[in-house]
């Protein structure tokens, strides 16, 4: 092996290792900006007082950040890089560039799923997270199908399409049953919008089971989804099985979105610009991609929810409608890169 071929590896490794750095250190910027800025009374000043221990700081201030802004910051950690992998898994099973658990109906279906559960009476702080779980996993299963039919899976205009009639069937479905039944009505109504609003330290854990069981699949099947990735044929030849890592990944997406959309509601976008700014940065390898999103999620997210609450202070925006608006041009550039034909 010549020099130049040996450096090459090593030089990627190091860069890949500089700009995951480079990341962290912007992400714990946004951390503490989070805990910083809020809609409410507690400015900048007193809440970096409190977070310094300051004597002079008003318990108001130190319930603020503890009780609110701390927990909803970790949250906003943990669905970050729930719905960063989750978006960069899905893609690479449906090997198209505009598979997001948002626009394709994964997160339609964990709503959908809560929503049934909460009409008939179950307790949302209980069943929310399997719930929402396997209602994802039904919205995995439609988008996989939808993927191998003749000429959806490989346009990805048409499996957006068909994505967004998924999502617009269960989005209504939903609608009639918070309309059946007020009590879930009023419950759900600010939840499904997606928002970290609100969001306790009980919800985080009962979400972390999930995500480390998803995080170790993710590690197990990173290596054969590579391999997929230059065709069934090679991957078999090198020893892997595309059905199981398929069914894997979908499993993974499953507990992944189910579980940010139990805790945050469904926000779209997220699993579409992640993937779009890691292969970016970083080339398509999924394995790198992966290991990106696990601070581009949070980053996408955070910085999300910081502006949510200073558009409209003292009120909050929802954080869906925030996520929408950067992963629109997103979705816009993508597609134009695939160049298109026109309608």
């Amino acid at each position: 092996m010549s020099v130049v071929e040996h450096t090459a590896p090593t030089r990627r490794r190091a860069g890949l290792l500089t700009t995951g750095l480079a990341l962290v250190a912007g992400l714990a910027v946004l951390c503490l900006g989070s805990l910083l800025i809020g809609a409410g009374e507690v400015g900048p000043l007193a809440s970096l007082a409190t977070l310094l221990g300051s004597q002079g700081a008003s318990d108001e201030a130190r319930f603020v950040i503890g009780a609110l802004r701390g927990p909803r910051t970790l949250v906003g950690l943990a669905v970050g890089a729930a719905l960063g992998i989750a978006g960069a898994l899905l893609q690479a099973v449906a090997r198209n560039p505009l598979a997001e658990p948002g626009l394709l109906g994964v997160s339609a279906g964990s709503a959908f799923a809560v929503a049934i559960a909460l009409v008939l009476g179950a307790s949302a702080a209980t069943l929310r997270v399997p719930v929402a779980q396997l209602g994802a996993l039904g919205g995995c299963l439609c988008v996989l199908a939808a993927s191998r039919l003749g000429g959806v899976g490989n346009d990805p205009v048409r499996l957006v399409l068909a994505g967004a009639v998924l999502s617009g069937l269960l989005g209504a479905l939903t609608s009639l049953l918070l309309l059946a039944d007020q009590r879930a009505a009023d419950e759900i109504r600010f939840w499904i919008v997606g928002s970290l609003a609100g969001r306790r330290l009980a919800d985080l854990q009962a979400i972390l089971p999930s995500l480390a069981i998803a995080g170790l699949l993710t590690l197990a099947i990173g290596r054969p989804l590579a391999a997929l990735a230059l065709g069934e044929r090679v991957a078999v030849g090198l020893g892997h099985h595309p059905r199981v890592v398929r069914l894997l990944a979908i499993g993974v997406v499953a507990l992944l979105v189910g579980a940010a959309t139990a805790v945050a509601g469904p926000i779209a976008f997220v699993g579409l610009v992640v993937p779009f700014a890691a292969r970016a940065l970083t080339g398509p390898d999924i394995r790198r991609t992966l290991w990106l999103a696990v601070p581009l999620g949070p980053i996408v997210v955070i910085a999300a929810d910081i502006v949510s609450r200073l558009v409209v202070a003292p009120s909050e925006l929802p954080l869906g409608v925030i996520t929408a608006l950067i992963g629109a041009p997103v979705l816009i550039a993508v597609v134009r890169a695939r160049r298109l034909p026109t309608l």
